[in-house]
């Protein structure tokens, strides 16, 4: 834990508190972290899914200690805030997952979120009072370690598919924010309503929005009054489908059609020299 990562915690806070809605796309490597950075964004997300897919893991398969790795890799390599998607803090206990959230803090990040699903799909989600204790202990361990990092709190019912789940996924976020957490996100929202239901239910806090599909634009979600908006592992869906649909046509047709959509290698190459070269 540096200086400079207390200054990328201010300038971090700093974005979720000024008027308008800011952009914080979710890069899945080093190099997609410096390309973003360079397009002007002024904070990045990373994203536990892209991760492990560039890991050779499903999302949620990437063990503690290379996911901290990967973490810091990010948050050391840019100057820009970095937000940890950290899952649901890498453990049930709530003792331990408390634990991992310092490491996490310690690996740099200006932010990290904790989500109360739990992995097991017979039971998806933490029960209501447990998953509000374990935002407050995630609170507890970032107040700890003296770092003002931007906590973020997930309410995963709609993302999951739940039936009722926007209706339990405002309970919990207004419990939530009562807990500690300075930004609520409810991934998978698909209406206004929606959305702007969320936004007054924990106003004056901010509200992070995922929109990982066509259909709501910056200004929409602005005028709804968001704050944040990623874009979770959307971006690197998109890098595996072009990735996917040319290895499939070498194996199926024998033919090399889909490199004609592939990015000039000098503007890669030369985007990366003009960074070593300062």
């Amino acid at each position: 834990m540096t200086s400079n990562q207390t200054e990328k915690c201010r300038a971090f806070h700093a974005l979720h508190q000024r008027p308008g809605a800011f952009v914080i796309p979710n890069p899945w490597d080093v190099g997609t972290a410096l390309y973003l950075q360079s397009l002007g964004f002024k904070a990045l997300a990373t994203t536990s899914g892209g991760a492990a897919f560039s890991l050779g893991k499903h999302d949620g398969g990437v063990p503690l200690a290379a996911m901290l790795g990967h973490i810091r890799a990010l948050a050391l390599s840019t100057e820009v805030p970095v937000n940890a998607d950290f899952e649901s803090g890498h453990s049930a206990d709530m003792r331990v997952m408390a634990a991992n959230v310092r490491l996490c803090v310690e690996a740099g990040v200006a932010g990290l979120s904790i989500e109360d699903s739990t992995g097991d799909s017979a039971r998806p989600l933490y029960e209501f009072a447990q998953a509000v204790e374990r935002v407050r202990a995630a609170r507890a361990a970032i107040d700890a370690s003296g770092m003002p990092v931007v906590f973020t709190a997930r309410a995963e019912a709609v993302l999951l598919g739940i039936e009722g789940g926007f209706e339990d996924s405002l309970k919990r976020l207004v419990a939530f924010a009562e807990a500690g957490a300075d930004c609520l996100y409810a991934p998978g929202l698909r209406t206004a309503e929606q959305v702007t239901t969320l936004v007054k239910a924990v106003a004056p806090k901010p509200v992070n929005v995922l929109v990982g599909a066509p259909g709501f634009t910056v200004r929409q979600l602005e005028d709804l009054g968001v704050r944040r908006i990623s874009v979770g592992g959307a971006l690197a869906r998109c890098a595996w489908g072009g990735f996917m649909r040319a290895a499939k046509e070498i194996a199926e047709k024998g033919t090399f059609e889909s490199f004609a959509e592939g990015a000039a290698y000098r503007d890669i190459d030369g985007f990366f020299r003009g960074l070593a070269n300062g």
